[in-house]
């Protein structure tokens, strides 16, 4: 974890024309680097997003400095991954499916590693650095160097922080968890705080069914009592879905799913 983080700090202290080699438009691109403005000018946060698994396919395209990124990265993701699949298995049992339900599915999704470093909050002030939203996949992983994070308290509507303990992970629920689940367990809506205290790192691994492989609720939850509440959907429809509504002005992805 340590590592990791370290990494992902030496990252972003590089040079701009270095990491600018990553900078792209297009959300398909494998490696990903971008910059989020707070009001049009005061940087709220810097991304690098990258493919991680299967880590022979993708490994190659990551930043190759700083040297010890790819090593030390590669080794978190596969830790956080084998994580995942172990809370895949027991959520399954759980909604009453067998923890080997879609088994291959789950071994051969997608993984996705969103790098974030939000920048130390200015003096006297309070800014988001990133805005509320869930997050496509059924789980995400978060490793945090500092607090900076809220999660929203449907039953207040209201935004609680997250304390932030060394060498913890935060587990989020994604939107295709509450399609499978047919909305028995919910996404779970959050935001990034600046930090007034430091610069904050952040690495979310976000994990799915693989780029083209549709997500529908699971049919052993669905009755007359309980029908089916959303359509399927692929990380591929998601990624149309965020092109097409680029100015935000649209219903979630997840609203859009639904029946």
């Amino acid at each position: 974890m340590d590592r990791a983080v370290e990494a992902a700090s030496d990252f972003f202290k590089l040079p701009s024309e270095t990491k600018q080699e990553f900078a792209s438009d297009d959300i398909r691109q494998p490696v990903r680097y971008g910059t989020s403005l707070t009001d049009g000018a005061r940087p709220s946060r810097a991304f690098l997003k990258h493919y991680v698994h299967p880590l022979s396919e993708w490994m190659k395209y990551w930043p190759e400095k700083p040297p010890t990124y790819r090593e030390d990265m590669g080794k978190f993701s596969a830790e956080v991954r084998r994580v995942a699949l172990q809370l895949m298995e027991a959520i399954l049992e759980g909604l009453g499916l067998g923890k080997h339900y879609q088994h291959d599915e789950f071994e051969r999704g997608l993984q996705l590693l969103q790098v974030n470093c939000y920048p130390k909050e200015p003096e006297g002030e309070s800014a988001i650095g990133l805005a509320p939203h869930s997050d496509h996949g059924f789980l995400t992983i978060l490793l945090a160097s500092c607090p900076g994070l809220e999660v929203l308290d449907r039953s207040t509507n209201t935004w609680r922080v997250v304390q932030q303990p060394r060498h913890v992970l935060h587990v989020h629920v994604g939107d295709l968890m509450e399609v499978l689940s047919n909305g028995r367990i919910k996404t779970v809506v959050h935001r990034a705080v600046l930090n007034p205290g430091e610069a904050r790192i952040s690495m979310a691994s976000i994990h799915s069914f693989v780029m083209h492989e549709k997500v529908s609720v699971a049919k052993e939850l669905v009755d007359e009592q309980d029908p089916e509440k959303y359509k399927e959907s692929s990380f591929s429809d998601f990624l149309d879905y965020v092109t097409s509504n680029v100015d935000k002005k649209r219903m979630s992805f997840l609203d859009s799913l639904r029946m």
